[in-house]
């Protein structure tokens, strides 16, 4: 069952910006998504429970870049809502 990929236009305008070998990377990365969204035995993938019971899901991309995404199931959908160096999303991000 494979999953649809949306990257928030933001996020994506942010991505083009960024040398062609790094929009690379993380293309493939997220296209890996479509297959299997959901963490497994690899740990590039981690479910995030954030205060108030949100759930997100981090993506390790090489280990320069962090995406955070979403998983609408009842659509198929996965939404990246961003994409950090790893430095900015510590930043960004912390501890949950």
């Amino acid at each position: 069952m494979k999953y649809e990929v949306k990257i928030r236009n933001r996020v994506s305008e942010e991505v083009n910006r960024l040398p062609e070998k790094s929009r690379r990377i993380i293309k493939a990365a997220l296209e890996r998504l479509e297959e299997n969204p959901y963490p497994g035995t690899k740990g590039d993938k981690e479910r995030i429970t954030l205060r108030g019971g949100r759930i997100i899901y981090r993506l390790h991309i090489s280990h320069t870049y962090t995406a955070y995404y979403s998983i609408l199931q009842e659509s198929q959908v996965v939404r990246v809502n961003d994409i950090f160096s790893t430095e900015q999303a510590h930043k960004k991000y912390g501890y949950f």
